[in-house]
């Protein structure tokens, strides 16, 4: 059988694209943005890939089409294969129909931390001999793939809540059918396609009334907003976490940076995580997986020694070079709390050492400009925050400098380097936040810095 996926080269569809592989199909795709490191990651596991949209792309007509979420009518290819008359699906209903039926499934949802739970629940499961099946959001250094199919019973799946097709307008992740829910946070996000918060509300609602009653909810006691979602319907059991608080499962901080705290099961304690990651919002994605994990058998002994093994994503405040007295991070946070929360982290971690920022604001809800004194007020922790204003924008950066002093805004990458090359001069730690590719910004600032 042939496969052909539109927008192959997104986490998702590319981690489609590598389960459809390894169930043995003919697997091939196109993409407008073709560019490392999921283009490596699906050449290496020998995909064809195509650059651009185009009608020609399905002259070897393929069985079926899975179309991402980002293509839209008026694609040449989209119109090509209506026109054909060419089966399709999306992205999320192809994976429910050929992977996830009779599986246990353990979704983790949310606005934040999606990615990093999701590795660490992996993680823990195939540590514990479970040889689980996952999809990703990005590539988990312990494996150094975003997506298989695994040797057991168990599916661990980045739920997302974007859209699942320009013809399927339902949450990527009502497809899923979970018996283990993570609900790690919600927050406004996705603002091309959601008009509020309670729209967003109402797509989470939908995931739960999937979960089975003799399945398992887990979420942070202190989000209300996931309380909200729950007080419209619930049949599940939930699990609440804390941190220095009252919950069932609770984390109780040892380092203030969340570097290191032990983990207490009903008072009980279980074990002390001690890790190179950092952050409050960290803690919680760990406790999280280690109750996700205990839902499917594995004690918490020895989920937390698991987790003395697992080395983070790519892109979640990875260190990409230390250069003459600079440490250089890449991180993919994009939304205020998430960038806030990264900060925060690492201003614990290193004390008074001097933090520059480098935000590219980059996604659909930050073009459409809905943060901008949220977005400044998140960047305190850092001494200088760089925002890079390009011309395609679509609103005026300059805006924030009313709610913060520390931001300066950029219209070039040139304009940016030959301010970071000033500051290296003092040391410190550079951290490079977007979701996409920053213009390759990564490469030339390590070679303006050398």
């Amino acid at each position: 059988m042939h496969i052909h996926i539109l927008g192959i080269c997104g986490t998702f569809m590319g981690g489609l694209a590598l389960i459809a592989r390894e169930l043995g199909y003919e697997v091939s795709g196109s993409d407008q943005n073709v560019y490392p490191p999921m283009s490596t990651q699906l050449a290496e596991q020998g995909i064809q890939l195509m650059e651009g949209y185009r009608a020609e792309n399905l002259t070897k007509r393929p069985d079926l089409v899975v179309i991402g979420n980002a293509m839209s009518r008026g694609n040449p290819e989209v119109e090509a294969v209506l026109n054909q008359g060419i089966r399709y699906v999306s992205g999320p209903q192809w994976l429910s129909e050929a992977v996830l039926q009779n599986k246990w499934v353990l979704a983790v949802a949310g606005t934040h931390g999606k990615t990093t739970t999701t590795s660490m629940l992996s993680w823990i499961l195939e540590h514990q001999g479970f040889k689980p099946g996952f999809l990703v959001g990005g590539i988990p250094m312990n494996f150094g793939i975003s997506a298989r199919l695994g040797e057991s019973d168990f599916f661990v799946i980045e739920a997302d809540e974007y859209d699942s097709a320009f013809f399927d307008k339902r949450s990527k992740f009502v497809h899923y059918r979970p018996r283990t829910a993570i609900l790690n946070n919600l927050e406004y996000d996705h603002a091309d396609i959601f008009p509020d918060l309670d729209a967003i509300k109402k797509q989470f609602h939908h995931l739960v009334r999937t979960i089975p009653s003799e399945g398992l909810i887990i979420s942070p006691a202190c989000e209300h907003n996931i309380d909200d979602v729950l007080a419209m319907g619930c049949w599940t059991p939930v699990a609440r976490t804390s941190i220095n608080g009252g919950s069932d499962w609770n984390a109780e901080l040892i380092n203030t940076d969340g570097s290191q705290f032990n983990v207490l099961m009903n008072g009980e304690k279980q074990g002390c995580v001690a890790w190179e990651l950092t952050g409050n919002h960290n803690v919680f994605n760990v406790l999280s997986a280690i109750v996700a994990a205990k839902h499917v058998g594995i004690r918490p002994a020895d989920a937390i020694n698991a987790l003395g093994e697992f080395k983070n994503v790519k892109r979640r405040m990875e260190i990409i070079a230390k250069i003459n007295g600079v440490t250089i991070y890449d991180d993919f946070a994009h939304h205020p709390t998430a960038i806030e929360t990264t900060l925060d982290g690492l201003r614990k971690q290193v004390g008074n050492e001097r933090i520059i920022a480098i935000v590219e604001p980059r996604s659909n809800t930050m073009r459409l400009g809905v943060h901008t004194e949220s977005l400044a007020l998140s960047l305190n922790k850092a001494d200088i925050a760089v925002l890079y204003q390009p011309d395609n924008l679509g609103w005026d950066l300059s805006g924030l400098t009313r709610y913060a002093s520390n931001i300066e805004i950029c219209r070039s990458l040139d304009e940016i380097i030959n301010l970071l090359k000033q500051e290296a001069r003092y040391g410190g730690h550079f951290v490079l936040m977007s979701n996409g590719s920053f213009g390759g910004i990564y490469q030339k600032l390590q070679a303006a810095l050398q």
